[in-house]
């Protein structure tokens, strides 16, 4: 089981942006890999710190996180313990250590001065059944890309000379001071392009359609979003592909209602029905299912089938399938039926008496959510 990212940084779950941040770049520097050459589990510890951060320095994340754990990013990757690699995270995350580099460990490991650029993510929305909700699907979605062009090559850029940066030495009132900023001529990458061909864009990118394939695990909900890492466009010369963000958006069931992880059924049967009980076959999110009516039904009724519904995406468990009863009042009468019914009207068997078995609207409306 995967750890917890509040424990991994060593903060509540109330931490406040402030303290997250602290906490992480306190994490790294322990860990930091030119603190701790060689050592893997240093390194382990460092990755894991920098994908706690990454999920709750992002508001949007850290929210789906509180609500649904680590499922919430699962599906064709997500950030994964440790998906990342080292210049990943220094591309990533290295501005919260300040322009200067990384606090006396020589700018990122001395050699890592040079920025990785990231392409840019892609959003794409799926539209999923209730079964498929149900009971996890993989889809094979068509997406369409920039990659690298065939044949594009690049040469090491004349300003920087292939690291990255530009110093520049100023004169202040407490003498000479020298800064380190990106190259603007290459953006950091230490590449130009040297040779493009004809379909290739300005930074050597051509768009290409690819099929990519997503898991989706049990449980999602509209609105979810997933994250599929390095599916998104690629970037120039030697940088990191972005992330294809799959956006849940859930079908309407003919005949089934979705209320969390329960499900609901309106069941209409007639007055002969409840009187005399019958047997009907529903739909589920799992296939048809015959479920029995008792004779004397009673309008209202719910009949609860545990285990019916949907999987919580945590891992809980699943909900159930809450079948409603509704007896059905004809709206026209025949001659003959009018005449029956003003014979029952004064029957004892027609006058309603509820007894304590026979719960109240709002008895039932609280049963539901017990």
């Amino acid at each position: 089981m995967k750890e917890d990212f509040y424990e991994i940084l060593g903060i509540s779950k109330g931490a406040s942006d402030a303290e997250i941040k602290k906490a992480y770049r306190k994490k790294a520097i322990a860990y930091h890999p030119d603190k701790n050459p060689g050592d893997t589990t240093a390194e382990e510890k460092f990755k894991k710190a920098a994908e706690a951060y990454e999920v709750l320095s992002d508001p949007d994340k850290r929210a789906r996180y509180d609500q649904y754990g680590h499922q919430a990013f699962e599906g064709g990757g997500g950030f994964g313990g440790g998906g990342m690699n080292m210049d990943d995270i220094f591309s990533q995350f290295g501005d919260i250590f300040g322009g200067g580099g990384f606090g006396g460990f020589g700018g990122f490991g001395g050699g890592r001065g040079q920025r990785r650029a990231k392409g840019s993510n892609l959003r794409i929305r799926v539209k999923l059944t209730l079964e498929e909700i149900a009971n996890g699907v993989e889809k094979k979605i068509k997406v369409k890309r920039k990659v690298q062009a065939s044949g594009v090559t690049y040469k090491t850029c004349g300003t920087c000379n292939g690291t990255g940066q530009v110093t520049k030495i100023a004169n202040t009132i407490l003498g000479r001071m020298q800064t380190a900023a990106t190259c603007t001529t290459c953006g950091g990458s230490g590449q130009i392009i040297d040779h493009r061909p004809a379909d290739a864009d300005g930074q050597g990118l051509r768009v290409q359609e690819e099929t990519v394939s997503i898991k989706i695990p049990a449980g999602v909900e509209d609105g979810m979003q997933l994250k599929v890492t390095g599916k998104g466009n690629e970037a120039p010369g030697n940088g990191i592909a972005g992330d294809l963000l799959v956006a849940i958006e859930e079908a309407s069931h003919e005949n089934l209602q979705r209320e969390g992880d329960n499900l609901h059924y309106d069941l209409y049967i007639s007055f002969s029905e409840a009187a005399l009980g019958t047997s009907r076959e529903i739909d589920t999110v799992s296939g048809k299912v015959r479920i029995k009516i008792e004779e004397g039904v009673q309008s209202g009724k719910i009949l609860r089938l545990r285990g019916k519904g949907i999987p919580s995406i945590n891992g809980y468990g699943k909900g159930d399938l809450l079948v409603h009863v509704n007896v059905w009042t004809p709206k026209t009468l025949s001659k003959e039926q009018k005449e029956f019914f003003e014979k029952m009207a004064q029957d004892d068997h027609f006058m309603p008496n509820p007894d304590s078995k026979d719960k109240s609207f709002f008895e039932k409306v609280k049963d539901m959510f017990s």
